[in-house]
């Protein structure tokens, strides 16, 4: 089955990503408004009645600032850790509320979303990929570094939304005090163009069709810089930038290797009956 996609915004102003099918979808964090995430949907042609649930990644402000009055406003289940929702100091509707655990999948309609820990400096961080029978997505933001639990997930995906959240030289000389250069550069903090890059080059799977490369820093950072960087090796991957501002446009995702095999059988079928 495959899968629409789309930021409706990354960055540090607010972080909300849509997976979803024909009938069911998901919201992984709810860092923008209510109403701006339903102007932002109304645009796209997403119908909020096919959200189910939000997924919390951690609880920095922007990735929870909507989420009361989203949650509320739609009962939309929020599937929160204890230590995220303990941090985040937020009050939702007690029915709205469930748990989830590290490496436990969790089954939405026809979607699986399976959470994994992650490094960043939060309570309780993970990052999630969510799939279909056939297809696989994933958010992997708001990370201090690319661990082996990230690499394995990373080889799954047929497009995954990848943090590219700074480049070094704009960060060393840049205006930031020190203290918060070594705070996203210490591991438990973001991950660099580099980085980033080095995880697509060593372990992009042939059938990833799209790169979404999310959460850029506004001062350190520049999106016609990691666009160039990645499109020289991005080998068929089409490379997006998801923008701070907008949301971009919906991306249909489906497995390439599936439908390849579906037209070579097509393709035999009919040369077959040339002979019968």
């Amino acid at each position: 089955m495959s899968l629409f996609i789309s930021s409706l915004n990354s960055g540090s102003n607010g972080n909300c990503y849509y997976i979803g099918n024909e009938t069911d979808a998901v919201l992984i964090d709810a860092g923008i408004s209510c109403r701006e995430t339903e102007k932002r949907m109304k645009r796209l042609g997403l119908n909020m009645k096919k959200v189910k649930a939000v997924f919390i990644s951690h609880e920095h402000t922007d990735h929870i600032k909507g989420l009361i009055t989203l949650s509320k406003k739609y009962q939309l289940p929020v599937y929160i850790t204890q230590g995220t929702h303990k941090q985040a100091r937020i009050r939702l509707e007690k029915n709205l509320i469930f748990r989830f655990r590290a490496d436990e999948p969790i089954q939405i309609g026809d979607l699986l979303i399976t959470p994994f820990s992650k490094f960043h400096d939060a309570g309780d961080p993970h990052s999630f990929t969510i799939s279909s029978d056939t297809v696989t997505i994933g958010v992997f933001t708001d990370l201090g570094r690319a661990c082996t639990q990230l690499v394995r997930h990373f080889k799954k995906c047929h497009a995954a939304f990848l943090e590219a959240n700074y480049d070094e030289e704009m960060l060393m000389n840049g205006d930031y005090p020190y203290h918060l250069k070594k705070r996203i550069t210490n591991g438990h903090g973001h991950l660099s163009n580099t980085e980033s890059l080095e995880l697509f080059r060593k372990h992009r799977p042939s059938f990833m069709s799209h790169l979404i490369l999310s959460h850029l820093s506004e001062n350190n950072n520049d999106p016609v810089l990691v666009k160039a960087l990645f499109s020289s090796y991005s080998k068929g991957t089409e490379i997006v930038i998801a923008s701070r501002y907008e949301e971009t446009q919906v991306y249909y995702i489906t497995d390439n290797r599936t439908a390849a095999t579906k037209r070579k059988t097509i393709v035999s079928n009919q040369q077959l009956s040339l002979f019968s």
